[in-house]
C-alpha cells in the first residue's frame, strides 16, 4: 500500500463479519449491512491545533475499532477497498 495519511486521519481496512444462516435463510450481498468494525493499516501524524502544537493520536497501526455505518470515505487501491476516515470518527478501540 502506497498510502500516508495526513494529520489525523485515519486507513482502516473493514473486517467482513461471518456469515450467519438463520433457519436456512441467505440474505443477498446487496441487503447486508456494512461492518462496523476496522483494522488500522496506517495513521497521520496528529492533529494541529490552533496554537501549532501537534496532537498524536490515541489510535495506533494495527489496532481493531469500532467505527460509524457510513463513516469516512472508502477508496479503491490495488483491489482492496480501503476506508480513510478521521480519528474523531472512530467510536472506541477494540480489545
Amino acid at each position: 500500500m502506497n498510502i500516508r495519511p495526513l494529520k489525523d486521519h485515519i486507513v482502516a481496512l473493514r473486517i467482513e463479519e461471518k456469515e450467519k444462516k438463520v433457519g436456512g435463510l441467505v440474505i443477498p450481498d446487496t441487503a447486508k449491512e456494512k461492518p462496523m468494525t476496522a483494522k488500522v493499516v496506517a495513521v497521520g501524524t496528529g492533529r494541529v491545533l490552533d496554537n501549532g502544537k501537534r496532537v498524536p493520536l490515541e489510535v495506533k497501526k494495527g489496532a481493531k475499532i469500532l467505527i460509524g455505518k457510513y463513516a469516512g470515505s472508502e477508496v479503491k487501491l490495488d483491489g482492496v477497498d480501503y476506508l480513510i476516515l478521521r480519528e474523531d470518527d472512530v467510536l472506541g478501540i477494540v480489545g
